[in-house]
């Protein structure tokens, strides 16, 4: 698949390839930890933010065991709704930050006919208040989620999502290993985002092309 021609689609991660999710993740994530010490269900000090920020692209239940092994289940499910509740709070104050250039592409591609979607890991109503509170909704033909979908990977999601949309040539856009893996296994041009804060190099082997700032996808 060559890289340089017109793709009919372009699949989107969004944490750390639209939007910088730590502009509201960070402040949400310490007022998460901060209501489960005051409803008894945590002791001791937050767990490291880099740890949350090392995990994004992840499912949130594989998030939470990550940074905070043996988590109980019931605590999970608070959590999620207490973190989901607060990262809206800091979009709603608006907070929340797309990447340089994000919106200016996105409107460039749309406008040139690219057929262009959203694949993320995220919870659905977190995935979709991003897109409608940062303006960029419209550009979308969907937003895929695990959320919504229930998938157990990302590359069950881009499965899902090509064949409901009856995909034959697309590129998956993304910043971490789970995005490359979901563009491999499905036989897509993988555009590896390389201008995230956080994540390490090596995640994007594999990518087909590896940019540093989005708009270079206009240029491929």
């Amino acid at each position: 698949m060559n890289p340089s021609s017109k793709p009919e689609a372009m699949l989107f991660d969004l944490d750390g390839t639209l939007f910088q999710s730590e502009t509201i993740l960070i402040p949400a994530y310490d007022r998460t930890f901060e209501t489960l010490r005051e409803m008894g269900l945590h002791e001791g000090p937050t767990p490291p933010v880099s740890g949350m920020l090392a995990c994004l692209g992840m499912l949130l239940d594989a998030i939470w065991d990550r940074i905070w092994p043996g988590m109980p289940e019931q605590t999970k499910r608070i959590a999620d709704d207490v973190f989901m509740k607060y990262q809206l709070e800091a979009l709603e104050s608006g907070i929340g930050r797309l990447y340089p250039g994000v919106e200016a592409t996105l409107r460039t591609l749309h406008a040139a006919g690219v057929r262009l979607f959203i694949a993320s890991n995220g919870q659905e109503k977190y995935v979709e208040s991003v897109v409608r509170q940062l303006g960029i909704v419209d550009f979308f033909e969907d937003l895929y989620s695990a959320g919504k979908y229930q998938t157990a990977s990302k590359v069950d999601l881009v499965r899902l999502l090509l064949d409901r949309h009856a995909l034959e040539t697309a590129w998956m856009v993304g910043d971490r290993s789970s995005d490359v893996e979901a563009g491999l296994k499905n036989d897509l041009v993988v555009i590896g985002c390389a201008y995230a804060s956080f994540g390490t190099p090596s995640e994007l082997n594999g990518s087909t092309v590896i940019i540093r700032d989005f708009e270079e996808l206009l240029t491929l």
